[in-house]
């Protein structure tokens, strides 16, 4: 059953006005947050086996206890804002892909693991901007309502780097991730009456919480899993992604993407985006969402990268499904949104003359849309919500005023049904 308001709204609203007292007669179910991409904390040591690119990086390696100490890798401001160090943080935050592993993994030398798992400690930034990005104003809201962090909110940080992979491919990252997220649903669950969870997410991480959910066996989906709430996820990634693939970005996280399969995930979707329309438009040749092999090809990447794109990413994208547990998608609209890329002389190094169209900033309304045909007209999904807001953004979806009662609405309806 699918419908575009929430009908619930002035009701749950309410109550959230009476929150404290209806909190104390009927309890919280619990929620587990999974933030938008490049929000979670990396922690790293380096053991001897690393290389570092440099003498500056070889000067700051000696500097750090090989093997002992654990530092923070990601986000590190002060080390990002340092010219010196930033390459050689993008060196030791990169990936690589082991062909005989058939995976991705650390850069030789280094390893990585994530901050405070369970909480949402472990993607809260000191940056007030990045607050804003990963949930930080969201998690305020819900404190306010009277959530407490380790008790009825849990934070599931992920490694943005290595997203799923197609089942059948070696993804040792969100396999472990898959058991960390299960084992803190359950636990969520079992601490607070064996209610079940509600399981929110932001952009990015929307992917990560819907393979999660659907490679998780239906009768545990069934007894955790209250409700899951995915906001600025669109059912077929965004035409901005390919204006990443084309540029040369020398940043840490520019490394890192080019490098990692996180450039994959957002790219436009051919069960999405119609194959008659161009998204990125030269002189001599048009790219749709179904030439993206093609695409790569042009901007450079090597038959390798367009490989795993195909084995490993594409059909993920592809199999983009219903959770069949119930669901309400959270949109904003009203954006002007990159909806066409032109490199008239083919030159992909140059700045591409911009055609924008509707959405949230980031994904477009072709992708938001698609999400009440892709989840809403799944005749197994039960209940299916989309909220859709005008003027919200991508971002401020999670972090503007009044999109954040409307989101905290959708997440209390689940405390009084």
């Amino acid at each position: 059953m699918a419908a575009t308001h929430i009908l619930f709204f002035p009701v749950v609203l309410h109550l959230f006005l009476l929150w404290p007292h209806a909190a104390s007669a009927s309890g919280l179910h619990p929620v587990v947050l999974l933030p938008g991409a490049t929000c979670t904390q990396l922690e790293a040591r380096l053991t001897d086996a690393y290389l570092p690119p440099s003498p500056q990086c070889a000067a700051a390696a000696a500097a750090a206890p090989r093997g002992a100490r654990w530092f923070r890798l990601w986000k590190n401001s002060t080390a990002l804002d340092d010219p010196t160090v930033a390459p050689c943080v993008a060196d030791q935050l990169s990936v690589v892909f082991d062909r005989v592993a058939g995976d991705y993994r650390d850069t030789r030398g280094v390893e990585t693991r994530l901050l405070d798992f369970g909480s949402t400690r472990g993607f809260l930034a000191d940056d007030p901007a990045d607050r804003d990005l990963c949930m930080g104003r969201l998690v305020e809201a819900l404190e306010r309502v009277g959530y407490r962090d380790g008790e009825t909110l849990f934070g599931a940080p992920y490694d943005f780097r290595q997203p799923p992979a197609a089942p059948g491919q070696p993804c040792r990252s969100f396999s472990r991730f898959q058991r960390q997220l299960r084992a803190l649903v359950e636990r969520a669950s079992r601490t607070n009456g064996d209610k079940p969870v509600v399981v929110v997410s932001h952009s990015q991480g929307g992917y990560f919480a819907l393979e999660f959910l659907n490679r998780s066996p239906m009768a545990w989906r069934r007894r955790h899993v209250k409700h899951f709430v995915m906001a600025s996820t669109g059912a077929g990634g965004f035409v901005g992604s390919m204006r990443f693939l084309a540029t040369r970005d020398d940043s840490p996280l520019g490394r890192v993407g080019r490098s990692s399969a996180i450039k994959f995930t957002p790219l436009p979707s051919p069960k999405v985006f119609d194959r008659h329309t161009p998204l990125v438009i030269t002189r001599h040749k048009n790219y749709t969402a179904e030439d993206m092999p093609e695409f790569m090809a042009a901007v450079g990447l090597p038959a390798s990268e367009v490989a795993l794109y195909k084995t490993r990413a594409l059909p993920v994208a592809m199999s983009f499904r219903a959770p069949v547990v119930p669901t309400t998608c959270v949109n904003g609209g009203g954006v002007p949104t990159t909806e066409t890329l032109v490199y008239w002389d083919g030159d992909f190094g140059k700045d591409p003359r911009v055609v924008y169209g509707d959405g949230d900033g980031v994904v477009n309304s072709a992708s938001i849309l698609a999400l009440d045909t892709v989840i809403g007209d799944d005749p197994k999904q039960e209940y299916y919500r989309s909220v859709k807001i005008a003027g919200a953004s991508h971002v401020g979806v999670v972090s503007g005023a009044a999109a954040l009662r409307r989101v905290i609405a959708v997440i209390l309806q689940d405390n009084f049904v």
